[in-house]
């Protein structure tokens, strides 16, 4: 179609008439004059419109996804790296929590027995034949050789080797340890010795074992032990908890006895530890063992009064439950 004048006046004609329209639609709302008009024209090019929207979706979209694609990619990655972090915090703050809370108990028991302490962790067990762990303490923290080793709960060991930022600890169970003891209550003295493999294996739950040096002396299951304490307070100071007698061997005949012991320690899972640096000025005896478990409560059988066989009416007590025992002879008797 050419260009010329009459096409360009028909073309604003229209374009005028249009826009007219289209303000008179508009400001006519619901009422509109030409709401007729309008709604034939959405019934002719609705379906246009529809068809034609159908074929061209899936393509923009699909443009949409590549063009879109390396930004989406680097978010979901940027939001994988912010929840492992996350993760990462949450567990740090349990484990910070955790360990605050044993180092409360551990401070704890190291001032009822007038224990001065350096604190320390873990980082890693023997595995050779010695029951061992290693600390992250050593020398520059004050550490030395043959210093008594701790836990909330009681004792650990004694330090054999120390280098200036870890120590090694020999665990109270390792068959060569020897830790001079005693009795609470009857204050007999005895020698706790360890059997080997932190009570892992064929030991059970009792990896320490105790022999009185009176093979006379009474010892009862339940009873509590503590260190005795060594020469020069080293390696182990006393008044430091080891265990609960389970079982005693009755053999006789020796000239000492025999109790294995269950120790206050869970030695497989030690982690905040703390080494004693300095002695208590006087022996604390039994005061840093934990308060003993009160005794279960014993039922009272209940007494209902019962009616006497003679019929004198006078009611008799006997326990409710329970027949009463026949007061007439039977044959045989």
């Amino acid at each position: 179609m050419k260009d010329t004048r009459r096409t360009r006046v028909v073309l604003g004609a229209l374009l005028v008439v249009a826009l007219a329209m289209i303000t008179i639609d508009y400001r006519g709302g619901d009422d509109s004059p030409l709401r007729g008009l309008r709604d034939v024209g959405a019934t002719v090019f609705g379906p246009v419109e529809r068809a034609s929207a159908s074929v061209v979706r899936p393509v923009s979209n699909t443009f949409d996804a590549i063009t879109d694609a390396p930004g989406e990619r680097q978010r979901a990655d940027r939001l994988e790296r912010q929840n492992q972090k996350l993760r990462e915090q949450l567990r740090s703050m349990r484990l910070d929590q955790d360990r605050s809370a044993q180092l409360q108990r551990l401070l704890g028991t190291a001032g009822m027995g007038g224990y001065k302490i350096r604190a320390a962790q873990v980082i890693s067990a023997g595995q050779g034949f010695e029951d061992t762990v290693t600390i992250d303490a050593g020398s520059r923290s004050g550490i030395k050789r043959d210093m008594t080793v701790m836990s909330a709960d009681g004792l650990v060991g004694r330090v054999t080797r120390v280098g200036p930022a870890t120590a090694t600890v020999l665990l109270a169970t390792d068959q060569t340890s020897s830790i001079g003891s005693r009795l609470e209550g009857s204050k007999e003295i005895g020698i706790v010795q360890g059997r080997g493999r932190r009570g892992l294996g064929g030991h059970g739950a009792t990896p320490l074992r105790f022999q009185l040096l009176d093979a006379a002396a009474p010892i009862q299951v339940g009873q509590r032990i503590v260190t005795l304490g060594s020469q020069g307070q080293r390696p182990y100071v006393p008044g430091v908890p080891i265990g609960v007698v389970e079982r005693i061997d009755r053999s006789t005949g020796g000239l000492t006895r025999t109790a294995y012991v269950r120790p206050f320690v869970r030695f497989t899972s030690l982690d905040v530890v703390a080494v004693v640096v300095a002695p208590p000025k006087t022996d604390p005896r039994d005061a840093v063992l934990p308060p003993k478990p009160k005794p279960p409560a014993t039922p009272t059988p209940s007494v209902t009064p019962s009616v006497s066989p003679s019929g004198s009416g006078r009611p008799e007590a006997r326990p409710s439950g329970r027949e009463s025992p026949s007061t007439n002879p039977t044959r045989g008797d």
